[in-house]
């Protein structure tokens, strides 16, 4: 991993602790109180800062598994290791892998399903959707449109 690779990591890793410790913003009264109304993955599109989305983004590795995950979704952890050696030439250890699933996962970029001993990732773009397309494409206007 490069100086810089590091440095981003510890940012995001810095910038998920602060998250977590974070004081409640009416989020999770509103979750408490309406519990049938909003899913964990709203919940956690609504409290998300968009800059952890692209902090997530910023190493190649976990870019990776973002194009192993669109190619392919719902892998383990032994399959993603194997398709980021096989396809990226990318040697990293399974611990470094799950490291970078986990940070994916907080950020909102993937979800997991537990089915017995094995635990299968899944590829979740509706950040996407609030960081890019809702700021940045909007609908293309009609002549005369303000």
């Amino acid at each position: 991993m490069l100086a810089g690779e590091k440095q981003n990591e510890a940012k995001v890793q810095a910038r998920l602790k602060e998250f977590r410790r974070a004081p409640d913003d009416g989020v999770n009264a509103f979750v408490s109180e309406h519990p049938n109304r909003l899913d964990r993955q709203v919940v956690t599109c609504l409290s998300l800062d968009m800059a952890d989305v692209f902090e997530a983004l910023a190493a190649p590795a976990r870019r990776a598994i973002l194009d192993e995950l669109t190619a392919r979704n719902g892998q383990t952890l032994f399959e993603i290791c194997a398709r980021l050696t096989m396809k990226h030439g990318l040697s990293l250890t399974r611990q470094a892998v799950s490291q970078h699933l986990a940070l994916l996962e907080a950020a909102g970029l993937i979800t997991t399903r537990r089915e017995g001993r094995y635990k299968f990732h899944f590829l979740d773009t509706t950040p996407f959707v609030h960081a890019i397309v809702k700021r940045w494409l909007k609908p293309e206007r009609k002549a005369g449109d303000p």
